[in-house]
């Protein structure tokens, strides 16, 4: 967006880069992360994974509208810095509260996040003043997210079902009034052109947020293998399996298009819409991370076992939702849904009526090599198309 140079605002026409208290800020979402997985891991059945989802939507839009914000404002500037420690310290709460959220900490969970997403907004709008370019557009923002905070607080003063409608109606409009353009009677709707953002900038933050998933994979990986006091060739055999799933999620994402997404952004004609798309795409790929994390320390834990129905949903749904998820982004950043996606979601699905007949070992290496096959299939594309290209151009 077009505006006047203001003293908390990044300069224009410089690089937006990412600076070291924002990679300080992530630290609490490594938590976040853990606290989601470990729920779920607690809370498999169809309630537990709805309510984990709610949770998990309410903290990627709290680090979303973050990352927004440190997009346009300078966060190497004392006061942006102060504003992201406040941010910090509530995302922390936000955090120590999913275990009981739709429990005993209920109003804790609510009340924190909604400090989070009004307080950063009100802070905004105090430091741009009335005759900025960008205070029309946290204003709408501020009106929806006041519409939002009744429901998340509403919820936390209930308990049970309540809590539960409440809170999807609160995480359905601080998702759904973006697409919209914040509508308010009155104030208009903003215009994603208006947004121009740094696309290297948003890449690189969607891009660490990813790295902070695929570590909660290994630390479950690694703390199952740890309390296995004496591991016998099963849950070595278990180990190698979910390293190297978490090693094909992380090389199907960084080899074949994260390098390439600012530059689709930057080169835009739109870029706050792609900007958008990036994050809507990202609540998804990371979600698959992150139940895919629950379904390795299931099969490091208890290789042995024979697979249930709710361990058959957990290890077919994390892949399956993560090739979604990274189908969908390169959809975003190349223009085509990927034809190894499709295939890999395609086997995952066949399977999935098999794994009850297995235990967890092999439950998990069916899995696993599908997002291998899946992950080489995508780089020995990108590689012959950069050789087509190289050539080419030689």
């Amino acid at each position: 967006m077009t505006a006047r140079i203001h003293p908390l605002l990044r300069t224009p026409g410089q690089p937006a880069k990412v600076a070291s208290v924002e990679l300080f800020f992530d630290l609490v979402y490594v938590f976040a992360v853990t606290q989601l997985s470990h729920h779920l891991l607690e809370h498999l059945t169809p309630l537990g994974v709805l309510q984990t989802a709610i949770l998990w939507f309410a903290v990627w839009l709290g680090w979303q509208y973050t990352a927004w914000v440190s997009n346009w404002f300078n966060p190497e500037h004392l006061v942006i810095r102060t504003m992201l420690m406040v941010l910090m310290g509530l995302a922390l709460l936000v955090s120590a509260a999913i275990p009981e959220a739709f429990g005993e900490r209920g109003l804790l969970f609510a009340l924190s996040f909604v400090a989070i997403q009004v307080g950063r907004t009100l802070f905004v709008l105090a430091s741009l003043g009335r005759g900025h370019a960008l205070t029309p557009n946290f204003l709408r923002i501020l009106c929806w997210l006041l519409v939002s905070s009744a429901f998340w607080i509403a919820g936390g003063l209930n308990e049970g079902e309540p809590r539960l409608v409440l809170w999807l109606l609160a995480v359905a409009c601080e998702y759904a009034s973006p697409m919209a353009g914040f509508p308010v009677p009155g104030l208009e709707r903003s215009r994603t052109s208006d947004w121009t953002i740094d696309g290297g900038h948003l890449a690189e933050r969607c891009q660490l947020f990813v790295i902070i998933a695929l570590g909660e994979s290994v630390l479950a990986t690694g703390a199952s293998f740890a309390h296995a006091h004496h591991p016998g060739l099963a849950v070595w055999v278990a180990f190698a399996i979910s390293f190297i799933g978490c090693v094909a999620m992380w090389w199907m994402y960084f080899d074949t298009s994260s390098g390439d997404a600012a530059h689709v952004i930057e080169h835009s004609d739109d870029p706050g819409r792609l900007g958008a798309y990036f994050h809507y795409v990202h609540v998804l790929l990371i979600a698959g991370v992150i139940v895919s994390a629950v379904a390795d320390d299931l099969v490091v834990a208890h290789p042995l076992d024979p697979v249930s129905p709710k361990y058959a949903a957990v290890l077919i749904g994390g892949p399956l939702v993560y090739l979604f998820g990274n189908a969908l982004f390169k959809r975003v950043v190349y223009g085509r849904f990927p034809l190894s996606h499709l295939l890999g979601m395609a086997a995952l699905a066949a399977a999935w009526p098999l794994l009850p007949r297995i235990n967890l070992l092999a439950a998990g290496a069916s899995t696993t090599a599908v997002l291998v096959l899946v992950t080489v299939w995508g780089a020995y594309y990108r590689r012959s198309a950069d050789r087509a290209s190289s050539m080419q151009h030689g």
